[in-house]
């Protein structure tokens, strides 16, 4: 099992999605701060062995709270972990498609 870090772009400037940027926020120079290991439901996130992760952030549930889903390169699954209001995550769970955990074909 690996653990997953974040390491987070600092900035003066306020960044958002690219869209939203303009040409003053698009030179503004990022450093990163000392990566984070990421907790979930009071545990930190792991990854099945080789370890390669790949997190990204959407609402999965629809619930107005962004979630966090971990691609893991073992069998392609992927794994959501809940966002709340205090911006916490929940317990991860597998992400299902035809009630069956769902993969990412062509990951071996």
């Amino acid at each position: 099992m690996f653990s997953l870090f974040l390491a987070v772009a600092a900035s003066s400037a306020p960044l958002g999605p690219p869209a939203a940027l303009d040409a003053d926020a698009a030179t503004t120079r990022l450093s990163f701060t000392v990566p984070v290991r990421i907790e979930a439901a009071g545990e930190v996130i792991r990854t099945e062995n080789p370890g390669y992760a790949a997190p990204a952030l959407h609402d999965v549930d629809g619930d107005g709270h962004v979630d966090m889903v971990v691609g893991q390169f073992n069998d392609g699954k992927l794994k959501v972990y809940p966002g709340s209001a205090d911006g916490s995550w929940g317990e991860g769970y597998w992400l299902k498609a035809g009630g069956e955990i769902a993969v990412v074909p062509g990951v071996w």
